[in-house]
């Protein structure tokens, strides 16, 4: 996966940890037939990008020849660009409609599962993911660790892990008899703003990098009651403000209209999916600052497999339901001044096909700039990490990709990702 030299000499330094350690730095020259530094920029000529131990050095025109052991990559027919970032996966699965296996699927099987999806999902050029929602506990916490790390190949991994519901709700464990629905349950269902404050303290203390919920009821769960409002204006505001009081930030899961505005007035960060967004619930969405996640790959995904028995009944209706609204979320959502950011769903539709989005957010208006900035700047913004990723500089992380073409005057170049660093490390 990763050079065998890099992973060792990185292991020996790591063990040893011995202040001043004279460990030569690992230098990497990218000669790149053009560069764009920043969604907001144009394409730059033949450039050369300087990576020391997982940092951009410099940026250099023309094509500078190597000093010392510094090891060289020819990119010099390629655009080269910062790694994109998927604001909604989650790397513990895949497409299924067999629900059951819930019951059946043991924690390891989901472990194995986020391990393949994550290279996958890098190779694809998303060098940083925000997975929403894991299978188990641990298993997102660990991988984060593990890409991190350079144990596994695969991108940046900021996770909310496990995902707050209202009991019964969507999130929650549904659909078998009482006894296996308690014996699975998730243990992040709760009632009452006291018992959901507790859910967010716990779900910190067990490492997540920011909150989701379920706002609403949900496409895929086995309920048929509706996609609006789940949490009352309570019990919403007592997450939010415990989020703010750790430090994290809430993603809110949300198709009803009624559902999103209450999201939003209760101060979430982003509405993912949006579904049935009007104009009230986009008014509040801007005066709040709230970003939409349209996670328009997902609706896509869900809908090639109707009518083939993939999911339940109840499961269909809510499908068609919901399909000739998804194909306007960024259409409504741009008339509101809504802002948006890139996200897919990743997992209700198979990894490695999240570039797919941006076809889907240029359909609804948005100009190919507009949608690369959305899975770039924009994203960075989103997580904090605006001074670390969604740009070539100085001082960022070297998480850069190359394509042929210019996405910024076709951004289908970005469904055909040629070659992927992470964190300074390339990814084969």
């Amino acid at each position: 996966m990763f050079g065998l030299t890099k992973l060792l000499s990185g292991a020996a330094v790591i063990s040893l940890g011995i202040a001043g350690s004279s460990a030569l730095a690992e230098t990497t020259y990218i000669h790149a037939g053009s560069v764009i530094a920043d969604a907001s920029g144009e394409a730059s000529g033949p450039s050369t990008i300087i990576v020391t131990d997982g940092k951009i050095v410099s940026i250099q025109n023309g094509h500078t020849e190597p000093s010392g052991d510094a090891e060289t990559v020819d990119l010099s027919g390629k655009t080269v660009l910062p790694g994109l970032i998927d604001l909604h996966t989650h790397l513990s699965g895949d497409p299924s409609g067999e629900f059951w296996r819930a019951a059946t699927n043991p924690p390891e099987w989901y472990t194995l599962l986020a391990a393949k999806n994550a290279r996958i999902t890098a190779l694809a050029g998303f060098t940083t993911v925000r997975d929403l929602g894991s299978r188990t506990d641990q298993v997102t916490q660990s991988l984060r660790r593990a890409t991190a790390s350079g144990v596994v190949p695969g991108p940046r991994i900021v996770t909310s892990a496990r995902t707050i519901a209202i009991v019964g709700g969507h999130g929650d464990i549904n659909g078998f008899r009482r006894e296996v629905n308690d014996a699975l349950g998730t243990s992040f269902a709760c009632t009452g703003p006291t018992e959901c404050a507790e859910m967010v303290r716990t779900a910190s203390k067990y490492g997540a990098d920011l909150i989701k919920i379920t706002a609403t009821g949900g496409v895929l769960s086995q309920q048929g009651r509706g996609l609006e409002a789940h949490f009352s204006d309570a019990e919403m505001k007592a997450i939010v403000d415990t989020a703010e009081s750790l430090g994290l930030k809430v993603a809110a899961h949300a198709h009803g209209a009624r559902g999103i505005e209450a999201a939003a007035r209760a101060g979430v960060h982003t509405i993912e999916h949006g579904t049935y967004i009007d104009a009230q619930a986009g008014r509040v969405m801007r005066e709040n600052g709230t970003i939409l996640v349209p996670t328009l790959m997902a609706f896509q995904g869900i809908r090639v497999n109707l009518g083939k028995g993939f999911y339940t009944p109840v499961v269909e209706n809510k499908i068609r339901e919901v399909g000739p609204f998804a194909e306007s979320i960024v259409e409504r959502a741009r008339e509101y001044g809504v802002k948006i950011a890139f996200g897919t769903d990743a997992g209700v539709f198979p990894h490695g096909q999240n570039a797919g989005e941006f076809g889907l957010m240029t359909k609804g208006g948005m100009t190919n700039r507009q949608a690369l900035a959305s899975a770039t700047t924009v994203a960075a913004e989103v997580i904090g990490l605006e001074n670390e990723i969604g740009r070539i500089a100085p001082g960022y992380s070297a998480d850069i990709i190359a394509v042929d073409g210019n996405p910024l005057t076709d951004v289908a170049v970005l469904e055909d990702v040629d070659w992927v660093m992470v964190r300074g490390r390339i990814v084969e």
